[in-house]
């Protein structure tokens, strides 16, 4: 049953990408960042009837041996993004729908590589909008991954 009002999450939560493909993972919520980020470790473009559609394979897990998922997106933009040290990057960006805590929404997320980053995602504070509040000490509040690979919620 989802709750009322505002879902509590953790600083980081495992989540969906159901229209990627992606059946979980691993994100830092971040509310000093303005745009979602997904680690991408490939990544072509090929232009079909006007648009820009992206192909590019995600290791949901982060994990450098972790099987790759094959995913496809109309790009919605090419923008810069400031990143926390400062410097500028020109990334693509997809619109596609995420699935945290109960909760189904849209939002933009930038591709990018996160190569040396913890977490493969960063859900930034557009995409949480007001449907969630974040517990800053706490982990997995809407539920873990399993070592075989199955979600377990809490």
């Amino acid at each position: 049953m989802i709750q009322p009002g505002p879902i509590v999450i953790g600083w980081r939560e495992w989540l969906v990408l159901p229209d990627l493909g992606i059946p979980a993972i691993k994100a830092k919520i971040d509310t000093g960042a303005r745009t979602s980020a997904l680690h991408v470790d490939t990544l072509e473009v090929e232009e079909r009837d006007g648009r820009n559609w992206l192909h590019f394979s995600v290791s949901a897990t982060g994990r450098r041996h972790a099987p790759r998922i094959e995913c496809t997106a109309p790009a919605i933009a090419r923008r810069a993004v400031i990143d926390s040290g400062g410097h500028a990057t020109l990334r693509w960006f997809i619109r596609t729908r995420i699935e945290l805590g109960g909760a189904s929404f849209e939002a933009e997320i930038n591709l990018t590589n996160r190569r040396n980053m913890l977490f493969p995602m960063l859900l930034g504070r557009s995409a949480l909008g007001h449907r969630f509040v974040i517990d800053p000490v706490a982990s997995y509040r809407c539920g873990k991954l399993s070592k075989r690979g199955s979600r377990d919620v809490l």
